[in-house]
C-alpha cells in the first residue's frame, strides 16, 4: 500500500515520461479509454479479467465477474480487456457498490458502463470507452480472471500498478514500480523548479538547457 499511496500523488503524464526513459514505451492505453465518472483518478494494483463478446445466455450469469469482485482485495483495480465492445454495459452501480465496500479502488476496461445517474454520485472511478443501457448478459462475459491479459495493446498481469486521470491511463510493470515512482517523484520536483523559473520570465531555451525538462 505504500507504493499506492505514493503513486496516487503523481499524475499519468509524468509516469509515462519516466517509463519512456526506462525503455518501457508501450504502457499507455489509447485515448479511447477515459474517465466516465466525475471521480477521475484511479490508482492501485492491477487485478485482471478477460471478457469476450458472446451471443448465448450462460447458465450461470456473471459467474466469473462475480468471482473477480469477491476475490479482489483492498488496493486492487479491476482491469478488463473487453475487446473494445461497445454494444453492452459490462459495469454498473451495484458492482461499484460491492467494490467500494471492500476497498477496491476502481475499474479500467475496454468496454462500456451504465447506471451513470448513480455512478456520477459515487466516489468510485470508472474508466471505459463508452456508456450504453444494454445489459451485458448474453452479450459480453468474463472468460478468465487473474491471468495475464493484453488490454488496448498493453500487456499486464496481477500485481502490476495502474494510474489513470484526466490525461489517460498508464500501467507500470510490478518489477519496476518502485523505481518508476521514485523517478517520477524526482521529475515532479524538477518540474516545480522549472515552473517557477518560467513564471519568473526565464527564457524557455535557457530553462530547458539547464534542467532538460519541459
Amino acid at each position: 500500500m505504500d507504493l499506492i499511496s505514493s503513486l496516487e500523488k503523481l499524475y499519468s503524464a509524468v509516469v509515462a515520461d519516466v517509463l519512456d526513459k526506462l525503455g518501457y514505451r508501450n504502457q499507455i492505453l489509447s485515448a479511447r479509454v477515459r474517465a466516465l465518472t466525475p471521480t477521475n483518478q484511479v490508482c492501485g494494483r492491477v487485478f485482471t479479467a478477460q471478457a469476450e463478446t458472446v451471443d448465448t445466455l450462460a447458465e450461470e450469469p456473471y459467474k466469473l465477474e462475480i468471482a473477480a469482485i469477491d476475490t479482489m482485495t483492498a488496493g486492487d483495480v479491476l482491469v478488463v480487456d473487453g475487446q473494445n465492445n461497445m454494444e453492452s454495459a459490462f459495469w454498473g452501480e451495484l458492482l461499484s457498490t460491492a467494490c467500494l465496500a471492500k476497498g477496491v479502488r476502481g475499474i479500467v476496461m475496454t468496454t462500456c458502463s451504465r447506471d451513470m445517474w448513480a455512478l456520477n454520485k459515487m466516489n468510485f472511478p470508472v474508466f471505459g470507452i463508452g456508456v450504453t443501457p444494454s445489459d451485458s448478459y448474453g452479450r459480453i462475459d468474463v472468460t478468465s480472471i487473474g491471468e495475464p491479459i493484453k488490454i488496448d495493446g498493453v500487456q499486464t498481469r496481477n500485481g502490476d500498478y495502474i494510474l489513470g486521470d484526466m490525461d489517460g491511463v498508464v500501467i507500470i510493470p510490478q518489477e519496476i514500480a518502485r523505481e518508476t515512482i521514485q523517478k517520477a517523484e524526482e521529475k515532479v520536483a524538477g518540474e516545480n523548479t522549472v515552473r517557477e523559473e518560467l513564471r519568473a520570465g526565464v527564457p524557455v531555451a535557457e530553462v530547458f538547457r539547464k534542467h532538460g525538462i519541459l
